[in-house]
């Protein structure tokens, strides 16, 4: 088969808005570098952890498909989040996956995506790719959530789902939960569709619409162990009702969570207080951060409730090499939306990681 016969092959049989779409690109290791581009915790378990870890998934059975181990680790994960009563969770490989299949079990006809932006670009991509059409509302120009606009479209769109990212990624901040609440009796005043609140970076912040949601039927609470400090063994959950989530369970694939990573964040679980410990350093460098990045002259910094902080530099494209030249690690999130325009989001790091990149930006040209 000829390179021209394989292109006509892809031409005629794969969809056309994948052939014109852009990957999700995974910015590549950097030895040694400076790792702050990708909302990750920057504390590894202490060497005994570690041993212990080892020593437990080595007990594993992996040649058999993954089972035993998922009831315990459901009910883990219930405890741990104060899942309230009368409601379920059900696990997903990382909150990607998750949100994958709560746009393929509304993929009905007519049915539309909602989400305030700018915000976390795999809502977008789920609904593209289930053929939803997909909808989003401008943030405030200060990365608030308006609610006006908001409650507008949801009358104007009728949406099967609205994403409310809580705090929002890449802006970290919190919404106002007087404006949350608005959309979310909005969407329940139409008598269908569900708002999907999604607590990904909940370890760092102030607030939850986890007990919310137990007067709320038509609320999802969306969670990750990524942030968490798990970030390498992709486990999310999604919590509802417990009528609601035995039909979306229907559509998650059977084996989609490994029995290593089910062992693995079990032991994280029993071992949550560690993990707490880290949240909370990481909340004090945050706060540490925020100050010294406000000193930076011709820079705004915005408020932060999650293991990032998002910045306005005079000349984002700039900045960014600067720092990757520095051995430096950020995200350029400048042209993922007008309202980003010129920023940078910055990952939480470690005191001396966070002093690394304080001196390489007052250094920028």
């Amino acid at each position: 088969m000829t390179t021209a016969d394989l292109k006509a092959r892809i031409a005629a049989t794969l969809r056309p808005d994948v052939q014109r779409a852009q990957a999700y690109v995974v910015p590549a290791v950097v030895p040694n570098a400076v790792k702050l581009d990708a909302m990750e915790n920057p504390y590894r378990l202490p060497q005994a952890l570690q041993q212990a870890l080892g020593q437990r998934l080595g007990q594993v059975a992996i040649n058999r498909y993954p089972g035993p181990s998922l009831p315990a680790l459901k009910a883990a994960l219930a405890e741990h989040a104060q899942l309230p009563a009368g409601c379920e969770l059900m696990l997903g490989n990382g909150s990607d996956e998750l949100i994958t299949l709560l746009t393929l079990a509304c993929m009905r006809p007519g049915a539309t995506v909602l989400a305030p932006e700018p915000g976390f670009v795999m809502y977008h991509m789920a609904a593209q790719w289930q053929g939803l059409p997909y909808v989003g509302v401008p943030l405030r120009p200060d990365f608030s959530l308006d609610a006006e606009a908001m409650v507008a479209a949801v009358q104007r769109h009728r949406p099967a789902l609205t994403f409310l990212a809580y705090p929002n990624n890449p802006t970290a901040n919190l919404f106002d939960p007087q404006a949350m609440q608005r959309v979310i009796d909005q969407v329940g005043a139409q008598g269908h569709g569900w708002v999907v609140v999604d607590e990904a970076y909940q370890p760092f912040a102030s607030d939850s619409w986890m007990a919310r949601m137990a007067h709320q039927p038509h609320v999802l609470v969306m969670r990750t162990l990524s942030k968490f400090g798990l970030a390498g063994i992709r486990l999310g959950y999604l919590c509802g009702h417990a009528p609601v989530i035995a039909q979306l369970d229907k559509v998650r694939p059977p084996y989609n969570v490994s029995a290593l990573n089910a062992e693995a964040a079990l032991f994280a679980l029993e071992h949550a207080a560690h993990y707490t410990e880290q949240a909370a350093a990481i909340r004090q460098s945050r706060e540490a951060l925020l100050q010294q990045l406000a000193q930076l002259p011709g820079c705004t910094v915005f408020p932060s409730q999650g293991n990032m902080v998002l910045m306005r530099v005079p000349d984002a494209s700039r900045w960014h090499q600067h720092l990757m030249h520095q051995g430096i690690l950020v995200k350029n999130v400048s042209t993922m939306h007008p309202l980003l325009s010129e920023c940078l989001r910055l990952t939480v790091g470690t005191p001396e990681e966070n002093t690394a990149l304080i001196q390489a930006l007052k250094a920028a040209p």
